[in-house]
């Protein structure tokens, strides 16, 4: 084996090594879906990261019904532990879209599972849905632009030596 197929063979290598895959990297998703809370059936869609989380609830009127004008919403957090109190935040209903949805921003500050409760007022009623999520920290926080600019680094390395490689053959050439 030449030492110039080592590098490749060992970047080959720590690309096809199983890792741990992070639990929540990507766009948000549903912990709630579906379900009938009060007047309407809601998905609540969640992205778990520690620090400052998207939250949104899509609303969908039920059969032959309409979403009340009166509809407002609340979403809180809790660790499972018990170490803190329920934080309640505000929702604000979101009118860009197609649809009826609300959103929110919340606050997770450890690496744990969350009891997530949504509240649902209209008509001076209350209705509740609970679930519960994995707050997770961001790949690799600081250090992830370093990883995503990687390729290019290598891309432009290798383009260097190509070019380094096709002058020597040109001085070569020119010699001969």
């Amino acid at each position: 084996m030449t030492q110039s197929r080592l590098p490749l063979l060992l970047l080959a290598a720590l690309f096809l090594a199983p890792q741990q895959a992070p639990a929540h990297i990507g766009p948000p998703f549903p912990i709630i879906e579906n379900k009938k809370v009060g007047p309407v059936n809601v998905e609540l869609w969640i992205h778990p990261d520690i620090g400052s989380s998207v939250v949104f609830v899509v609303l969908h009127p039920l059969p032959g019904q309409t979403i009340p004008k009166d509809l407002k919403m609340e979403v809180g957090v809790q660790p499972e532990s018990g170490r803190l109190k329920e934080v309640l935040y505000g929702m604000w209903r979101d009118n860009t879209q197609d649809y009826v949805q609300y959103n929110s921003q919340v606050e997770f500050d450890r690496d744990e599972m969350w009891k997530v409760h949504l509240l649902v007022y209209s008509g001076g009623v209350t209705e509740h849905a609970y679930a519960r999520v994995e707050a997770t920290p961001t790949v690799l926080g600081s250090w992830e632009l370093l990883l995503y600019i990687l390729p290019f680094v290598g891309v432009g390395f290798l383009w260097f030596k190509v070019a380094a490689k096709r002058r020597q053959i040109r001085k070569r050439m020119a010699r001969a």
